[in-house]
């Protein structure tokens, strides 16, 4: 038993140094000069922030940068409001219509949203929604509301129902029970939903490349991409930029982790 555990720490240790060795190389290029030709591997002996302000600057980071935070910011907070809204009947009345809506919007988790990308995009042409705000907005609630949907509706099933037989007798109408009390209580799920959806809205490419084209709101990771072909030869810039793009990412999980491996698991087992 003791030889198992310690042939398993050794794993866990692999794949911990597996996940670290990028942001290592990704941190030391981005300290470095146009002119080191030293190796990847090696830690300057100066600290440079010129690709940090150029990458910033020069290449216009900052526009993307709060395209992406605006787009992040209000696709959260309409999932939050619609997820909990849609999920706590879905949670409290078991009829068999809710049950068939629930089976519906699990079933949309299994469909790869690029299987529909051409009659998406040939809709977006027609509706005028190429490069809107709302346009980007709108697909990215659409295809993220499933899994909100999901998470909201397993937690909620979760709390006992007789909190709201006793709201309802001290005289709250149901939307009062629903935000003033399930609300608060939902803090490690909203904390899950906000994580794994923030990251994947923050990270997105696959959309934003298509539907997002004009060079004024495009978010980072397509203003981003434009390094790999008119910045090739300078290393420096692109590491600088995906160090900016992490780090609100890394604050956020920083302030929600001790809610988010409970949310996950409550709204995933129960339900």
């Amino acid at each position: 038993m003791k030889q198992a555990k310690g042939w398993m720490s050794i794993l866990v240790l692999i794949i911990g140094i597996l996940h670290i060795l990028p942001f290592y190389i990704l941190l030391t290029s981005s300290f470095k000069k146009d002119s080191d030709l030293s190796s990847k591997w090696s830690i300057p002996h100066y600290l440079y922030t010129g690709n940090f302000t150029n990458a910033w600057v020069n290449a216009k980071l900052g526009k993307a940068f709060i395209n992406t935070s605006v787009i992040t910011v209000i696709v959260i907070i309409l999932l939050i409001v619609l997820g909990t809204i849609s999920s706590y009947p879905l949670a409290r009345y078991k009829t068999r219509l809710n049950r068939m809506m629930y089976l519906f919007f699990i079933a949309a988790l299994i469909v790869p949203p690029l299987t529909i990308l051409v009659p998406l995009y040939k809709f977006y042409v027609d509706l005028g929604a190429l490069n809107t705000y709302w346009g980007i907005i709108l697909l990215h609630v659409t295809f993220y509301l499933p899994i909100t949907i999901f998470l909201y509706t397993g937690f909620i099933s979760s709390i006992p129902r007789e909190l709201d037989e006793a709201a309802m007798m001290d005289g709250s109408t149901r939307l009062g029970v629903i935000f003033k009390l399930i609300v608060p209580l939902l803090k490690p799920v909203t904390a899950t939903v906000i994580i794994l959806n923030g990251v994947n809205v923050w990270n997105d490419y696959q959309f934003s490349t298509f539907f997002l084209q004009k060079t004024a709101i495009r978010p980072f990771t397509v203003a981003l991409s434009a390094f790999f072909g008119q910045y090739t030869s300078n290393v420096g810039w692109v590491a600088a930029g995906s160090v900016i793009a992490a780090l609100p990412l890394a604050v956020l999980y920083l302030f929600l982790q001790r809610y988010f491996i409970h949310g996950l698991s409550a709204g995933a087992v129960k339900g």
